[in-house]
């Protein structure tokens, strides 16, 4: 048998983390996937919203870097479950268990769409490494003046590591 499920779409809303009595973490989140296809009276593609349920260090990476608008790609299975309403009335819900959790947008699209909003305040660029090949913005760039800034290694003996 196989359930598997991989879906790219915006999250709807901040995901929301809560901890389970025994303090298992777990986020909910919502996504609005658009079809594919348009529909044929109004010229416009239908968007399905999508309830997403993240367990463990998946929900806590999600509720960490995750925001409204942003794009996610999630990989999971679907859990149909049985419940009662308050009126007594048995429903059915649908909801996809994530596995896993990735960006399906740069944080550049991210910040140009107003989607992107790092917890603590920002984010900072990781120090340059000797030669200067981190970027302000945290992405590459090549060094100024071609490759000549590399460095030869001075412990080499020619012996392949392997």
């Amino acid at each position: 048998m196989l359930n598997r499920i991989i879906l790219m779409g915006r999250l709807t809303r901040d995901p929301e983390l809560r901890h389970t009595q025994t303090g298992t973490a777990v986020a909910s989140f919502s996504l609005a996937v658009d079809r594919d296809f348009k529909d044929k009276s109004t010229g416009e593609k239908s968007t399905d919203f999508i309830d997403i349920v993240a367990w463990r260090q998946t929900a806590e990476f999600v509720s960490r870097f995750f925001t409204k608008g942003r794009m996610a790609v999630v990989e999971g299975r679907l859990q149909l479950r049985d419940w009662t309403d308050r009126d007594g009335n048995k429903r059915r819900s649908a909801e996809v268990i994530a596995d896993n959790v990735y960006f399906g947008d740069s944080r550049r699209e991210a910040e140009a769409a107003g989607a992107y909003a790092p917890p603590g305040g920002g984010y900072t660029a990781p120090a340059a490494p000797v030669g200067g090949y981190a970027a302000p913005s945290g992405g590459y760039n090549a060094p100024a003046g071609g490759g000549d800034q590399f460095a030869e290694l001075s412990d080499d003996d020619g012996e392949l590591p392997f």
